[in-house]
């Protein structure tokens, strides 16, 4: 009697594609739920009366537990079941959905995004690892390209579905749009999904996972906070202190463990090192721009968040024709003409970006916003394919999992780094002369909280003066991106490897190119 594979049984039952929509739902919920959020945070900021940090904090919490609890989540499915672990992410998210709708004040929407955070650690690359138990080898290939897709997809229509919803409900509802999806992905899993584990795969390490978000959380929390309390500040110093022994304590430990979490051993392979570099540092910058360009186009420019949604999508056009093309771009020029083009691409739309002044208009800003989408297509694909393309077959899921992470890093280091320089910058050149001190100090939180303070004290001057110095900020964030990347462009083409991308049989790079767009406004 012949044995029948949990491949070949799930291959024979129809119920597999019900179960794979559902998968698709998740992914589609966590890309597009930082752009959705990107889109509210003008709102939520005048209703809420966040500061620039507190905005910072609700980007960034999300992200921060994202990237240092993602690798140990993975472990936690192999260890003790794919589909538990699964269920229990897409629970996590959900009650932090709910726990977001219902949020009184800033610090409740900053714990609700943390726990979101841990719900998507577990469904990002779970939500992958679960599909060889369902489709086999002739079928895998289309799987994962529908669950690409609904990645790919997350960017045009979060700002979409996130101006419609603030257009028609209160802000809380950007939260509740995950809930419905969140919930039909644990029905799924419950009725559909096989179990599958692995109980080789390597011990999931608290120390080390206690030393990435202690490390990481200490740099981000320094540098938001710094603007506000200086950089000389007593606190400030001691979270910078913090993150330079705990950051180095976790490589140092990583090293020397026989299965680590992180294989660092992965960055002394120069492709390697390079492409994963050149992919943070595009995260790095969109991650900024993503945080700083839709209160340019609601604050200043004077948009409804529908309205501004529909004005982001020129990048999202970029991206998606420099992401048709870049593989075809490679295989003709080679990858180190690509990224170092697309690079060059990105400088020079952020430097284009910097002559932006507050009676610009929008089209002059659609042009480097589609300019911005193909330099961070033409750079970013091919970097993270790069990168992949120089590991051995038996080490492709370690460094997925280090390119995901460094990536998250990047990108929350983006939206603190920019978002602390926009802020600085703003409360530097806003004038506030003749304002009583506590409303000049409210005004100095944010261009929104500025706009509230002209509006109550009728200041067509200070209104105006919000606008200016709210653009000037934005100058400052668009010139150190672009300066970034040409440094960055000029080190890929020296020193990146000038070869195509050669795709070993049987690579697993699903879990690092699924989502390229996903982490993009995180």
């Amino acid at each position: 009697m012949a044995t029948v594979t949990p491949a070949a049984e799930a291959r024979r039952d129809p119920r597999r594609w019900w179960a794979l929509g559902a998968l698709v739902a998740s992914m589609l919920v966590l890309a597009f739920d930082s752009t959705i959020l990107n889109v509210a945070l003008p709102t939520m900021a005048a209703q809420l009366g966040a500061t620039t940090g507190q905005q910072q904090w609700m980007a960034d919490a999300y992200v921060v537990v994202f990237a240092a609890l993602m690798l140990p989540a993975g472990l936690l499915g192999d260890r003790f079941g794919r589909r538990l672990m699964l269920i229990a992410g897409l629970a996590v998210f959900l009650g932090g959905s709910v726990l977001g709708a219902l949020a009184g004040d800033v610090n409740a929407v900053i714990a609700a995004r943390a726990v979101m955070g841990v719900g998507a650690a577990l469904i990002m690359p779970l939500s992958l690892a679960v599909l060889p138990a369902m489709f086999g080898p002739d079928e895998r290939g289309k799987a994962v390209g529908m669950i690409s897709a609904a990645s790919a997809l997350g960017m045009p229509l979060g700002p979409l579905v996130g101006g419609w919803l603030l257009s028609h409900f209160w802000w809380g509802s950007v939260f509740l749009i995950n809930i419905p999806m969140a919930a039909l992905g644990i029905s799924a899993c419950v009725f559909l999904l096989p179990e599958t584990r692995d109980p080789a795969s390597p011990r999931v390490d608290p120390v080390s996972t206690a030393l990435t978000a202690a490390g990481l959380g200490s740099l981000i929390y320094a540098i938001i906070e710094a603007p506000g309390r200086g950089w000389g500040d007593g606190r400030v110093l001691a979270m910078f202190a913090a993150a330079a022994v705990l950051l180095p304590a976790l490589v140092l430990r990583e090293r020397r463990m026989t299965r680590p979490m992180l294989d660092m051993g992965l960055l002394a392979h120069r492709g390697f090192l390079l492409n994963a570099a050149a992919a943070t540092l595009v995260m790095f910058v969109l991650s900024g721009l993503m945080f700083t360009v839709p209160t340019y186009l609601q604050a200043v420019l004077g948009h409804d968040a529908f309205g501004t949604g529909l004005r982001l999508l020129p990048m999202t056009g970029g991206l998606m024709i420099a992401a048709k093309g870049a593989q075809g771009a490679v295989a003709r020029f080679g990858a180190r003409a690509v990224v170092s083009a697309g690079l060059v691409v990105l400088a020079f739309a952020a430097l284009l970006g910097s002559r932006t002044t507050a009676d610009s208009g929008y089209g002059f800003t659609a042009l480097w916003l589609s300019l911005t989408g193909l330099g961070f297509g033409f750079s970013v694909v091919p970097a993270m394919d790069g990168a992949l393309g120089t590991l051995p077959a038996d080490r492709a899921g370690s460094g997925s999992g280090l390119l995901m992470t460094l990536r998250q890093v990047g990108g929350a280091i983006g939206i603190a780094l920019l978002g602390s320089l926009l802020a600085g910058a703003f409360r530097d050149r806003l004038d506030v002369a003749g304002l009583p001190g506590p409303a000049a100090h409210a005004a100095k939180e944010s261009v929104v909280a500025a706009h509230a303070v002209a509006a109550h004290t009728r200041s067509a001057r200070l209104a105006a003066s919000a606008d200016l110095s709210y653009v000037h900020g934005m100058t400052v964030v668009l010139i150190v991106c672009g300066i970034a990347s040409l440094v960055a462009a000029l080190l890929a083409a020296l020193f990146l490897p000038n070869t195509p991308v050669v795709r070993r049989p049987g690579r697993k790079e699903a879990p690092a190119v699924a989502a390229p767009v996903a982490d993009a406004g995180q």
